[in-house]
């Protein structure tokens, strides 16, 4: 049994060997993983700090500036707006004062006119009523 207690020690420490150096690899490479991430770490820092950040305060600037932009242009259109809307009342109220001047200024002569009408027509009427001279009066119809 010697023999086999030999062969079997010898197996028990060439595997504890192995698992040893197992260990201190898995060890090296998680010291090894940790220290990448470290420097991707870093570097994604960098890259942030270089082209990111100035890359957002300047996306962030136009926004600033377009919305001032838009806020202005709102304003100008509510100024517009309300320009022209006064400018339509102003026309409108121009339109019927010009019509009811005209009216007032107007109406003395088409009244003198549908009285003229009226008297012309009361002229011809009557001299058509009137009877015909002697010389036709005998003429047959």
């Amino acid at each position: 049994m010697s023999g086999n207690l030999g062969t079997t020690n010898l197996f028990l420490a060439v595997m504890a060997a192995a698992s040893v150096i197992e260990a201190i690899l898995m060890v090296g490479v998680s010291i090894a993983a940790f220290m990448i991430y470290r420097r991707v770490t870093d570097l994604v820092t960098g890259l942030e700090a270089r082209h990111v950040a100035p890359a957002m305060r300047r996306v962030n600037a136009i926004l600033d500036d377009v919305q001032r932009v838009s806020a202005q242009l709102r304003e100008e259109t509510e100024r517009v707006d309300h320009a022209i809307r006064n400018m339509m009342d102003r026309v409108d109220d121009t339109a019927e004062r010009v019509r009811s001047n005209l009216r007032a200024k107007t109406s003395w002569v088409v009244g003198a006119i549908r009285g003229l009408r009226v008297a012309i027509e009361g002229v011809l009427r009557s001299d058509s009523r009137q009877e015909p001279p002697a010389g036709a009066a005998g003429r047959a119809i």
